[in-house]
């Protein structure tokens, strides 16, 4: 069934529930230290005030562990998205209750309201039905605007919706789905797909999806040592996944069976641990028995660059070493610059650590999308329904 977007249902005077992704980091001293996920979130949030619409936005924060908890409250949140709009945004004191249910019979036209964290009940994340019937009786529309919590089936994403019968996507939702569905589809070839991050058995699911879609797999991050000891490499120190290695080799198999390439680390940057201040650069297949594998080397970075910039199509998730740390940095920041300088490509990147590296190169806005959700972007590209988007069905 097709999923309608904000911009066609009727929310004029009505009561919308948007549920958005605020879940940002805080400072020491309680105040938003990034407000990206916030500003994603603006479109869909200004359309609605300007259609005069009574607008009750509704996240989660952190891990309070299903109960109150004043250092995961929204109220940094809400006052800087009141900064944002221009506007004044009431904060309730609670996610579900009478303060909660005063604050949303009183919104004017045009007005926002922001519940407190979702997950100060353990109701939420157990999509609960008395909850999600709760929140539904805030609304007279369901509008989910939160990729990032979309592979979660929890009563502010799944549960409400059976208690709604007008519901739709937000314009970040749609955007995420028009992009990420795109790489389902006919793409234009070269297609590359990069992966990165610490571990094979989080991502082979992706990479087994993406196999009969590819043309060329690069493989980075310490995933990248459990193929390199698969095909016998030594790696020392490494993180390996021993109980994947099989898998790996199965894997490598299929893609050679069907001609896809997988590019594999040649050199690495090694190191005794993450806390070191530098590395070494060692071949990817004889890394010392005391040291680790940390990073890609010059001359994998070299290669990966050369085939991204071959690429039409582009998918992008996972760094390529220990990125927070400076001298292992450069194999993912490489990646970054290659992604973003690649002519005339679509690039599609997610996960944090390879948002942060755009956005560190100074690059994020010659990329075609930046995903807000890396669980849910990777559980998509695997092929699997998101609960979050499947509620919004029918």
């Amino acid at each position: 069934m097709p999923i309608k977007t904000i911009s066609e249902l009727d929310i004029a005077g009505r009561r919308v529930f948007v549920r958005v992704d605020f879940n940002v980091p805080l400072t020491p001293a309680g105040v938003v230290a990034d407000d990206t996920r916030i500003r994603e979130s603006l479109p869909t949030i200004r359309l609605a005030i300007e259609k005069g619409a009574r607008v009750v936005l509704a996240s989660h924060l952190g891990r309070p562990k299903g109960k109150p908890d004043k250092k995961y409250s929204l109220e940094p949140v809400a006052a800087r998205l009141a900064e944002l709009i221009g506007a004044e945004v009431t904060l309730t004191d609670e996610p579900v209750g009478d303060g909660a249910r005063k604050v949303v019979s009183d919104l004017r036209a045009g007005a926002v309201a922001l519940l407190e964290n979702l997950r100060f009940s353990p109701a939420e994340e157990a999509n609960d039905e008395a909850f999600s019937r709760a929140l539904a009786s805030y609304a007279d529309v369901y509008v989910n605007d939160a990729f990032g919590t979309a592979h979660r089936a929890h009563a502010s994403t799944a549960g409400i919706t059976k208690f709604l019968a007008d519901k739709g996507m937000g314009l970040l939702m749609e955007r995420e789905v028009k992009f990420l569905g795109q790489l389902l589809g006919d793409v234009e070839r070269p297609f590359v797909a990069i992966i990165g991050g610490a571990k094979v058995s989080d991502k082979i699911g992706v990479l087994e999806n993406l196999l009969g879609r590819v043309d060329q797999l690069l493989v980075g991050g310490a995933m990248a040592n459990t193929f390199l000891k698969a095909k016998g490499g030594k790696l020392g120190r490494s993180l390996v996944e021993d109980d994947k290695l099989a898998l790996a080799r199965s894997f490598l198999k299929k893609a050679e069976e069907q001609n896809v390439d997988v590019l594999l680390p040649r050199d690495v940057v090694a190191a005794a641990g993450t806390k070191s201040e530098s590395g070494r650069v060692v071949h990817a297949m004889s890394v010392p028995d005391d040291l680790a594998a940390l990073d890609v080397g010059p001359e994998t970075a070299r290669g990966f660059a050369d085939a991204i910039a071959r690429a039409k199509t582009i998918f992008w998730n996972g760094p390529m070493g220990v990125f927070e740390s400076e001298p292992f940095a450069a194999g993912t920041l490489a990646v970054a610059q290659a992604v973003a300088t690649a002519k005339g490509a679509l690039s599609v990147v997610g996960g944090g650590d390879s948002v942060a590296a755009v956005h560190k190169c100074g690059v994020a806005d010659k990329i075609t999308h930046i995903s807000t959700g890396g669980g849910a972007s990777l559980e998509f590209l695997e092929g699997k329904k998101l609960p979050g988007l499947a509620a919004l069905e029918g």
